[in-house]
């Protein structure tokens, strides 16, 4: 069974994408990256990225990580705290823990095309 199904397919996935959205824009750091982005554009390309990494059917049509994230000036520090929002919105979801770290093992390797920029001053 992939780890899509395991957590309960697309409603699922929905759901993390919606609850993670509002934990990112609620934080401080990271909120001015998503000023003036058509935000359920965005929750459409991240569900369907999201269930194509963990073994759902759905095929993901947007830009790779490297192009999405050009010139966003992105830190290692800004990644964590996007990673740690998404461990807590899977915890909040009832995700169990060695599935949490599969999702992460699937989605850490895309730091290298997220972060763009040295860590801030």
């Amino acid at each position: 069974m992939s780890i899509y199904d395991s957590i309960g397919g697309a409603a699922s996935v929905s759901a993390a994408v919606d609850d993670f959205y509002v934990r990112v824009l609620g934080d401080p750091s990271l909120a001015p990256y998503f000023e003036g982005v058509d935000l359920q554009k965005l929750k459409s390309h991240q569900r369907s990225f999201i269930a194509a990494a963990i073994g759902g059917s759905e095929l993901y049509a947007g830009r790779d990580m490297a192009a999405a994230h050009a010139g966003l000036a992105i830190t290692d520090a800004d990644f964590d705290a996007v990673v740690a929002h998404l461990v807590d919105t899977l915890h909040g979801l009832g995700v169990p823990d060695d599935t949490i770290s599969e999702i992460g093992a699937a989605l850490l390797p895309l730091r290298s095309d997220i972060v763009t920029a040295a860590a801030r001053v």
